[in-house]
């Protein structure tokens, strides 16, 4: 790898690394709403009940995409840091594990389809994030006062 790709590598795992603020924001909103299901379930509106499960429902892709991120900020840090040698190497041992099916030619994947491919996934995991603040606020906003 040249400098200027360890450089792109470091750089996205440093990105991955201040997203992680985000995955701790969907986590704790998936929690508080099953905090507060589990506690007033009887005394929420119809509406406020669904937008909470909502979240929840949410939380679990929000959980699959944070995880995913994570993963790849360990790989592009290898990668920048030496511990994987090439790209090839890294999709030879990612297939060992069956995290991803062998490449079909030699060939690997160009680094800069990867990095698309990680900020693409980046992108997903925010517009999962806002969905789930969108329905956080709604279920707040209809909850019946007694």
């Amino acid at each position: 790898m040249t400098d200027n790709e360890r450089a792109t590598c470091t750089t996205l795992a440093g990105l991955l690394r201040a997203a992680a603020v985000l995955a701790f924001l969907g986590l704790a909103l998936t929690c508080i709403s099953a905090l507060v299901l589990a506690l007033t379930l009887r005394g929420l509106s119809n509406t406020a009940i669904l937008a909470f499960a909502a979240v929840m429902v949410l939380g679990v892709l929000e959980r699959y995409f944070a995880f995913r991120l994570r993963l790849d900020q360990a790989l592009f840090e290898g990668l920048a840091n030496g511990q994987i040698a090439s790209l090839g190497a890294m999709d030879n041992a990612l297939s060992v594990l069956g995290l991803r099916d062998p490449p079909p030619q030699p060939n690997a994947r160009a680094l800069a389809d990867r990095v698309q491919g990680t900020r693409q996934l980046m992108q997903r995991h925010a517009i999962v994030i806002a969905c789930q603040n969108a329905l956080f606020l709604l279920a707040l906003m209809t909850q019946e006062l007694a």
